[in-house]
């Protein structure tokens, strides 16, 4: 068995695709009319064939149940480009207590979206601003080897 693919159920095909699309670069690889397959792994399903898939079940969006993530090395260039798009946060940029920062957003159809720093980014940030190798991987909770292994 092989993991293929995560599938989403839209309202609207066409602006969820212009949402992946402007806000995390993905592009149409497949396209099977009521069904779309994003780079990345991401499925698009229509949301009255998605309906029809489960047997009519009632289809809840915006469940707060799960998110897609990704991970961003320019993360302040990631959050201004943001600034010119119309999101609706679940909670604008903060930093976890191992030192990665992420933003979480909703979809249109009210998926979560997490995108979040890089965490090579974020050891290469800590050893910018003069931290040990020790001290960040005791700042973020990782080993040694990592932290080196990150830093190359």
């Amino acid at each position: 068995m092989k993991y293929t693919s995560t599938l989403l159920a839209v309202r609207s095909r066409e602006e969820s695709i212009r949402f992946y699309r402007e806000v995390l670069g993905l592009e149409v690889i497949q396209d099977f009319g009521a069904n779309v397959t994003l780079s990345g792994g991401i499925a698009l399903q229509t949301l009255e064939s998605w309906q029809e898939f489960i047997g009519g079940k009632e289809v809840q969006l915006q469940g707060n149940a799960m998110e897609l993530y990704f991970e961003e090395d320019d993360m302040d260039g990631f959050v201004k480009r943001l600034e010119g798009l119309k999101i609706s946060y679940v909670h604008p940029l903060l930093e976890h207590r191992w030192g990665q920062r992420v933003v979480r957003f909703y979809d249109p159809n009210g998926h979560i979206i997490e995108v979040g720093e890089n965490m090579t980014q974020v050891v290469r940030r800590f050893a910018r601003s003069g931290m040990t190798e020790e001290q960040i991987a005791r700042r973020m909770d990782v080993s040694l080897a990592y932290v080196q292994e990150c830093l190359g």
